[in-house]
């Protein structure tokens, strides 16, 4: 509950105009809400009281103001508001754009765009102002997905990405006029290849942005030139996947992040030599990183075994930039990188975190969401929860995952759900082997994604688990789809390689309810009451078949959308995972 409860700030935003002018989240209260923070004067104001929390924010370009996204509840569904730098009541930042799913938002001096999903398709349009109540007119209308990246320095250019061709696995990017909604330059597409806009520079005049692209088998940064046309990949000797995070002052330099087998760092490409060079901070994973016009990079890093730090480095010089209040998170157990096959030809990389105490541990298999994400080495008060209680917990980056090449990434294409229960059920076998995990006491958990490939595992392989615990998951896949938000719908569509109706025997198969006889283990449910991602609905039909079964089972509804970002909620649904699995498998019961 330390660890849940120690006080973490995200990565601070300034405003273009006023840079001293600056927004962050942080859960210090209890709830992760927006504060505005005026370096002139180190002035801290807590600026947003939603009951769900708000998680990210910006500030205008002129420092009046902070933007954030309202929903309704959790649910995802409103819009973006307003609230003025030294606090008072929020407004719409613009009345004329309807209410839908955020697709993005970049705003500059004189205006921005602003990116807006509803059920009748997509929309992008054009702010007159970059204030509260500013007057907007539609640029452009898709039915396809199709979102807002960014804004050139002069704000005459939009980057975006789109699916029109049709695979929103892999999207591309397209550059337009701001004044018309003309197409400047578009990549294409359709080749199974994701193109998506990087950051602009931030200088007046020059056009060029990054355009990341995975044509070589892994995500690398390219300068783009889209009104001539030209591309230039960078010349980078690193390993793993690598992104652009922003441009020093000048535009002769990037900030790039290189992401390899869960680890991250930080390195300064110079573009004139042509060549990188790694900035000296904290190991483990930076989660965010921005360069400030007068130089420093401020950055958050933790790992496996420490809180999450936002830090400031210049000149070799690395602190802490913004202490949250309070006692820091006491350290956990470091995670140690693991790699094990699958028997299906591959190898999966994984985590492994492991009570004090000589084995064999209960174990965890916690499956992360996405599927289009990985396990970092990072700082997650929940896992070090199960260690606490004496589990060891596996963290597979499953076929699926992200930052092991595009071809690993690209395995679920046609095939979702099997591989990933695979990749699991493989390190949970060989946990076993070496006599770390007792068979007979493993859990297998996991959040969206992860909760969608927990109720799948514990059907498709019901003899390899011994509890199952599945947080805001896909359990009726047929009805979840019915009633999930326009993007999922058309990820789902690709994921598949066709909707219901064009391919019904593979998503029968790939659906939880489908192999819900199998069930034997008992399973807990947590899910979200405005959850637009995995709605409650199709998770209502899952239980139901539970029940009509009679598979030991227990099911919980919080009221929020797809997660809490409340500590308590947090603590709560920790100490209910922890306190099931020990009435069934005769572990150690939640500590209070």
């Amino acid at each position: 509950m330390r660890r849940f409860r120690a006080a973490r700030v995200s990565l601070p935003r300034w405003a273009r105009n006023a840079p001293h002018r600056l927004v962050y989240a942080s859960n210090a209260e209890g709830v992760w809400q927006l504060s505005s923070w005026d370096a002139t004067t180190d002035t801290h104001r807590r600026l947003t009281d939603k009951v769900t929390g708000v998680r990210a924010g910006a500030v205008l370009p002129d420092g009046s103001g902070v933007v954030w996204f309202d929903d309704h509840d959790g649910d995802e569904v409103g819009r973006w508001v307003v609230t003025p730098f030294d606090g008072g009541p929020h407004a719409p930042l613009a009345p004329d754009v309807p209410e839908g799913w955020s697709t993005g938002l970049a705003l500059e001096p004189d205006g921005g765009v602003v990116g807006v999903a509803t059920r009748a398709g997509y929309e992008v349009w054009r702010l007159h102002g970059a204030r509260t109540g500013t007057s907007a007119d539609r640029l452009l209308v898709s039915e396809q997905p199709l979102g807002v990246d960014g804004v050139s320095a002069d704000g005459t250019l939009v980057a975006l990405s789109h699916t029109d061709h049709g695979d929103s696995l892999h999207p591309t990017a397209r550059v337009v006029d701001r004044a018309t909604g003309e197409t400047v330059a578009d990549p294409g597409g359709g080749d199974g290849v994701t193109e998506v806009p990087g950051p602009f520079t931030r200088e007046m005049g020059d056009e060029r942005l990054v355009l990341h692209s995975d044509r070589s088998g892994r995500m690398r940064p390219e300068i783009w030139q889209p009104r001539v046309g030209r591309r230039e990949p960078l010349r980078l000797d690193l390993p793993g996947e690598v992104s652009a995070s922003g441009w020093w002052p000048g535009g002769r330099a990037l900030l790039l992040t290189h992401d390899h087998e869960g680890r991250s760092e930080l390195w300064r490409y110079d573009l004139d030599a042509g060549s990188a060079t790694r900035l000296p901070t904290r190991g483990g994973t930076v989660t965010g990183a921005r360069v400030r016009d007068d130089g420093p990079v401020w950055y958050v890093g933790s790992s496996g075994d420490r809180q999450s730090e936002v830090r400031s480095l210049e000149d070799d010089t690395d602190h802490v930039l913004l202490a949250p209040p309070g006692e820091r998170a006491p350290d956990g157990m470091p995670y140690t990188a693991v790699r094990y096959p699958n028997d299906e030809g591959g190898e999966v990389h994984a985590f492994l975190a492991l009570p004090a105490g000589e084995a064999p541990f209960p174990l965890v298999v916690e499956v992360h969401g996405g599927p289009m994400a990985q396990v970092d080495d990072a700082f997650d008060p929940q896992v070090q929860a199960w260690v606490d209680h004496g589990f060891a917990v596996l963290q597979p980056n499953y076929r699926g995952s992200t930052g092991f090449g595009k071809a690993w990434e690209d395995a679920l294409e046609g095939n979702p759900g099997r591989p990933e229960v695979a990749d699991s059920r493989a390190g949970r076998d060989h946990l076993v082997a070496d006599g770390i995990a007792d068979p007979g006491q493993v859990v297998l958990t996991g959040g969206s994604w992860g909760g969608y490939v927990t109720l799948l595992g514990l059907g498709i392989a019901p003899e390899a688990w011994d509890a199952g615990v599945a947080v805001v998951p896909v359990a009726d896949y047929l009805t979840a789809y019915e009633d999930e938000s326009p993007d999922l719908q058309a990820l789902d569509r690709s994921l598949f390689g066709g909707g219901p109706e064009e391919r019904p025997e593979l998503w029968r198969d790939r659906s939880p309810l489908t192999h819900v006889d199998a069930v034997r283990a008992p399973v807990l449910i947590i899910t979200g009451e405005n959850d637009t991602r995995c709605p409650r609905r199709q998770v209502d039909r899952y239980v139901d078949a539970l029940a009509a079964r009679g598979v030991p089972h227990e099911y919980d509804v919080f009221d929020a959308g797809h997660g809490s970002l409340a500590v308590d909620e947090q603590i709560r649904q920790t100490a209910l995972a922890i306190d099931f699995v020990a009435r069934h498998l005769g572990t150690s019961a939640a500590e209070r």
